[in-house]
């Protein structure tokens, strides 16, 4: 997995880098979502675009959640129900920062979606009666903010 400054030396060497979902790596938080990140353009910069892969397994819940940047989430594979309607494969969603949603219920099959944040301001806040326990956002925040993780 490359590190931020190796990916920085890369970008400034070349203008370019290009890596893998594999060369990236991923974890699995305790929600068991498997997640990979990376930043478009700086990954040091919070006002970079992030880009995260997220594998859901079979009818994994998440709480009703928000962010604070913009985003947009995009189904590449399953199903996932989001504040009562089913998405499927090829199914976009934009969403605005700061407006709740949820919760995400994956389908019979997992869903894997591709969800690009605005900037950096990405991590999920709990809203309403949800506690944060099935968000992940401490592991999250660990393995991929600007100064832990890529």
């Amino acid at each position: 997995m490359p590190t931020t400054e190796e990916i920085e030396a890369e970008l400034d060497r070349r203008g370019h880098i290009v890596t893998s979902w594999d060369d990236l790596g991923s974890i699995t938080p305790s929600n068991g979502i498997e997640t990979s990140q990376y930043r478009i353009g700086r990954p040091s910069e919070d006002t970079s675009p992030t880009v995260f892969k997220a594998t859901f397994p079979p009818n994994c819940r998440v709480e009703a959640h928000t962010h604070g940047c913009d985003y947009s989430e995009i189904i590449l594979k399953g199903s996932q129900k989001v504040s009562g309607k089913w998405l499927h494969e090829g199914d976009i969603r934009i969403g605005l920062a700061n407006k709740g949603y949820g919760p995400l219920i994956a389908g019979p099959e997992g869903v894997t979606v591709l969800v690009i944040f605005a900037d950096g301001n990405w991590p999920p806040l709990t809203i309403g009666a949800g506690d944060g326990s099935t968000l992940g956002s401490d592991e999250l925040m660990e393995a991929f903010s600007s100064a832990g993780g890529n």
